[in-house]
């Protein structure tokens, strides 16, 4: 079967994905790529999966779907808002956690969705337990934001959170919060600790007052001086990278 019109009921509701209320609402996001799918298809998240009409991917895993629907180039543009369409998307439950666990990663505002995905690799790559993102910070579930993660997103613990409640609850469970700046605190490379919180802010801005004056204590990156600061994204991999050692 071939869906060839936009008007199509399915695509057309399944198309109301791509914004954020009806993602919460539905608890449903669109899966962009063979990356994404296969991962969330390994934990039976995927309900259906929409291919461009010329596409021969395989999927091992593709038993696990009912349908798999052909569609034009028309109608996959209609399903995605990426500036280049992908061969395949896949309509999935959204899968977040509630359970903290492990050493944690804590977004306060973050705002790019490339930088997001790039930490969620990075915390996979560095052997972080759990990613806590700030009611403030881009959508998990946001189309770049999961190209960015090339599926890693299902190999992390993921947690929504006012971080404010958060970070007072991990402090009583025994954890070290550790905020991050651009000057004061510890070089990273001089921080050695086995149960740990590291608090990442805001591209523009930073962390918050009101959560840094939670902290324990603060780190930074030694670096050139003739560079004033690193992209969130950079500087997260980089203490990750310093802890994991």
């Amino acid at each position: 079967m071939i869906i060839n019109s936009i008007n199509n009921e399915k695509i057309k509701n399944y198309s109301k994905l791509l914004e954020k209320k009806y993602r919460d609402l539905e608890g449903l996001c669109i899966l962009p790529g063979e990356h994404l799918i296969e991962e969330a298809l390994k934990r039976n998240l995927v309900i259906e999966i929409f291919s461009l009409e010329n596409n021969k991917t395989d999927f091992e895993n593709v038993t696990y779907v009912e349908n798999v629907t052909y569609v034009s180039e028309k109608v996959m543009r209609k399903l995605t808002n990426l500036k280049t369409i992908p061969n395949i998307v896949a309509i999935a439950k959204k899968s977040l956690s509630n359970e903290i666990k492990g050493n944690v990663i804590m977004l306060d505002s973050i705002q790019d969705p490339g930088n997001l995905g790039t930490i969620i690799r990075s915390a996979v790559a560095f052997n972080i337990d759990t990613i806590i993102l700030g009611n403030d910070t881009v959508d998990l579930y946001n189309e770049k934001v999961l190209r960015a993660t090339e599926g890693m997103i299902y190999n992390v613990n993921i947690i929504k959170k006012n971080l404010n409640d958060v970070i007072v609850n991990l402090k009583e469970e025994g954890y070290k919060v550790l905020g991050t700046k651009v000057d004061g605190g510890k070089d990273i490379k001089d921080i050695s600790l086995k149960k740990y919180a590291i608090l990442l802010g805001n591209e523009g801005n930073g962390v918050k007052d009101n959560l840094l004056n939670l902290c324990d204590d603060f780190i930074y990156i030694k670096m050139n001086n003739k560079c004033e600061s690193l992209n969130v994204a950079i500087a997260s991999s980089i203490i990750m990278y310093e802890l994991n050692k």
